[in-house]
């Protein structure tokens, strides 16, 4: 049941009938109240302005007539006109120009000592193209068809077959053209390109990518490496040594003028190294080395070192005149 009213006795706080009890005393102290500062009236004497000092007066001046004149000017003065002569500028301690020497090459420069010219010269022989037959007692020679080779390429109607020795290899894409004599132990690499009037001899090793173009003579126990370029009128003689990358060339004026085309002579026993080049008409001694790289232009004697870009020749070291060895 809920309650809607209360009594007075109700309303009343429960803590009625608890005795009165006696407010605390305050605990924070006072503050104590501090006297009046009286403040006293200002003095004129304390605010007086400090005495001024007069005012300096400061002359006025004026302007005067002569105050921007000039100073009287100086005489100037002249100064000697000298005369250039003709030795101002020449020391009279300086000494005469030296003249240098023209240096002539003598004849006799790379000519060989009295002693050594009974050598044999080589000289390119004349081949008789009718005395060229192919021998009929062996039978034509037949290469697989699957390796591409060409042996006696006819570039002429009167061109004869090649002519080839025994125990010959030649390998894949080789191509032979007609007029070609060929000694024994003939062997090549493949891609190999030797065209017309050639004359190869024994024991003859030819690189791969090597192109012999025509009217070229290599003699016996010659050695020619891959990727080596030999023109026309080339002579190569016995126990000759070429690196790869070998390029003679035989035109000293390149489609410019009508020079007759002499290809470099490699005389025999010489070993020539590889990327090297040789200008047209030069002749390699016996037994000389052309170092790697070399740029032949000028003839290098027998038992000498080309060597650089252009060759400069030396002397060659006493324990490289030896014969080559394949």
């Amino acid at each position: 049941m809920v309650r809607f009213s209360q009594s007075l006795d109700d309303r009343q706080p429960r803590n009625k009938g608890k005795p009165y009890e006696q407010p605390k005393e305050n605990p924070y102290p006072v503050r104590e109240e501090r006297p009046v500062r009286t403040v006293q009236m200002r003095d004129d004497r304390l605010y007086a302005q400090p005495p001024q000092h007069p005012v300096r007066q400061e002359p006025v001046y004026q302007r005067q007539d002569n105050v921007r004149a000039q100073p009287p000017k100086q005489p100037v003065r002249q100064e000697p006109v000298y005369q250039r002569q003709d030795n101002m500028y020449r020391s009279p301690q300086q000494p005469p120009v030296r003249k240098k020497p023209v240096y002539q090459r003598p004849d006799n420069l790379y000519r060989q000592p009295a002693q050594e010219l009974d050598e044999i010269i080589y000289e390119r022989p004349v081949i008789e193209r009718e005395s060229i037959k192919p021998d009929m007692s062996k039978p034509e020679l037949k290469f697989p068809a699957d390796q591409n080779i060409q042996f006696g390429v006819e570039y002429s109607p009167n061109s004869k077959p090649p002519v080839i020795g025994n125990n010959y290899t030649i390998r894949s894409n080789s191509i032979i053209y007609n007029d070609v004599v060929i000694g024994d132990n003939f062997r090549t690499g493949h891609n190999v390109v030797i065209r017309e009037n050639t004359n190869i001899g024994d024991d003859v090793l030819i690189g791969t990518n090597t192109v012999i173009e025509g009217d070229v003579i290599i003699g016996n126990d010659v050695s020619i490496q891959s990727n080596v370029y030999i023109p026309t009128n080339s002579v190569i003689e016995d126990n000759v040594f070429i690196g790869p990358c070998a390029c003679f060339t035989n035109d000293k004026y390149p489609v410019r003028i009508n020079y007759e085309l002499q290809g470099p002579k490699i005389r025999r026993g010489a070993s020539i190294g590889g990327n090297t080049t040789f200008l047209s008409n030069v002749e390699i001694g016996e037994g000389s080395i052309v170092a790697a790289g070399a740029i032949v232009i000028h003839s290098v004697p027998p038992f000498y070192l080309a060597i650089g870009t252009p060759a400069r020749i030396k002397p060659l070291p006493d324990h490289l005149k030896v014969p080559n060895r394949f």
